[in-house]
């Protein structure tokens, strides 16, 4: 990208990034609404524990099937297009959850909406991060992040409205809370029509004319976008695309496995255990009242937006490393904290779970401006556009089949090992984490896509390609 950034194009930029990051707010009703709607669903269908995991883990699993199958879509379609397809998928998908008359019906309609959740997390980071100039890139996609944030803690106070405001005394307030998420997908589609289609998705396709038509939507002078085009075009030219990268290319194989890597530790964190579980967490740490419970679930999602918002302002001054590490710091301190607390017997120690509430609030603290939006800004940056579709497929179907694994496992783990054990579990893998991204993540910070590339195709090792 040029690097002089007029006024008019910055605003133009950052619309259309803010446009189509706000996909992400579908993203985060979908995660967050589960956590207010459990406990009506376990009474109205008569769900045990281990049916109740499958609930929360079944929407993971169909963001596998709409990740692995969106690697496909947009290669052929484009980002555009998908997008759109995967708002239509919410609209659907939320009235099929609201619609359920038994587990069977809620699981697979849980599935199908789920694989909108994996089209958007795959396709929305992707265009963010090839529309957007080197400068602001990280802060572009961490907008995205804080969108998926704002989804969340909405779906938050959903829920805690549903269930002590005017609409308690319905019979399943679980439908209502599934199915209101059908409303802002409504206006997210209609806005996502008004999207350009990727520049460099549409030179990396041979439309030459469309993807100069693109850019001048987005506000490029001359100047910028034939610089831009060369750039992209020398860059196809040089390589292999796809399968065929990842059969004859070692570097391309050692970022995949990155990507993939980078989405696993994100998951191993634990944040979802705590958004989709939250209430009973809170019950752990000895607040028994459900309003407590709830409103410390809206807590968690304000924590969460915050620190999001923090992530956008800092990931383009400090980088994508030293956030990284100061995340897994505090997130491996807090959640030893919260395991040791539980030792007790919270319900009698008022400050103790007090404290044990703070530690979880500074969890999220932690996740919010290092794993959450620098694991996907990382694994949009890295992957070298002939490869793109394929390594950000593999990488985000990792993102959900670890998620699945780790949110249908907790209830067990706790059941098995208990709670203390459970968290000091989670506590030890920050630590491993932290080791990782020492010795192989890069520094990503001011570096344009197409030098990270050219970086990672000249042998560099992985945590210098951002040089």
């Amino acid at each position: 990208m040029a690097s002089n950034l007029f006024s008019k194009y910055n605003i133009r930029i950052h619309t259309i990034g803010f446009m189509a990051a706000s996909i992400g707010l579908l993203f985060g009703l979908g995660i967050g609404v589960i956590s207010g709607a459990a406990n009506s669903l376990q009474r109205d269908l008569n769900i045990s524990d281990d049916l109740l995991e499958l609930v929360v883990a079944a929407p993971l699993w169909g963001a596998v099937i709409g990740t692995l199958s969106t690697g496909i879509i947009t290669h052929y379609w484009g980002r555009k297009k998908t997008m759109i397809l995967s708002a239509v998928i919410f609209i659907l998908g939320s009235l099929a959850c609201s619609l359920s008359n038994s587990v069977d019906q809620l699981l697979l309609a849980r599935l199908f909406f789920g694989i909108a959740i994996g089209m958007a997390s795959f396709t929305a980071p992707v265009y963010i991060s090839e529309i957007a100039p080197h400068q602001i890139r990280g802060s572009l996609v961490s907008l995205y992040t804080l969108i998926i944030a704002t989804g969340v803690i909405m779906a938050f106070l959903s829920n805690t409205f549903i269930n002590t405001g005017g609409w308690h005394c319905i019979a399943a307030p679980w439908r209502l809370m599934l199915g209101i998420i059908a409303l802002p997908a409504c206006l997210i589609l209609i806005g996502t029509l008004f999207l350009p289609e990727s520049p460099r998705w549409l030179f990396l396709k041979g439309y030459s004319g469309k993807g100069v038509a693109a850019l001048q939507q987005m506000g490029f002078s001359p100047q910028q976008i034939s610089q831009e085009q060369q750039e992209v075009e020398a860059n196809l030219q040089k390589k292999a695309q796809g399968f065929l990268l990842l059969k004859t290319s070692s570097p391309f194989r050692r970022v995949l496995l990155l990507g993939v890597s980078l989405q696993v530790i994100q998951q191993i964190t634990g944040i979802n255990i705590v958004l989709f579980y939250a209430p009973r967490i809170f019950q752990m740490a000895g607040f028994s009242g459900a309003s407590e419970q709830l409103w410390g679930t809206v807590l968690i999602g304000v924590v969460n937006m915050i620190a999001s918002m923090m992530s956008i302002f800092f990931i383009d001054k400090l980088g994508r490393k030293p956030m990284m590490t100061i995340g897994f710091l505090i997130m491996g301190i807090t959640l030893a904290t919260v395991a040791f607390l539980l030792k007790t017997d919270l319900t009698h120690h008022h400050f103790l779970a007090e404290t044990a509430a703070g530690a979880l609030l500074l969890f999220i603290l932690g996740f919010g401006m290092s794993a959450g939006p620098v694991v996907w800004l990382l694994c949009s940056e890295i992957v070298p556009l002939g490869g793109k579709d394929l390594g950000v497929t593999c990488s985000t179907a990792a993102n959900w089949i670890s998620n699945a694994i780790v949110s249908g496992s907790f209830l067990t783990l706790l059941h098995q090992f208990g709670n203390v054990n459970t968290f000091f579990f989670y506590a030890a893998l920050q630590a491993l984490s932290l080791l990782f991204v020492f010795l192989f993540v890069p520094e990503t910070k001011g570096i344009s896509l197409e030098k990270i590339e050219s970086n990672l195709f000249s042998g560099l090792p992985l945590r210098n390609i951002g040089r």
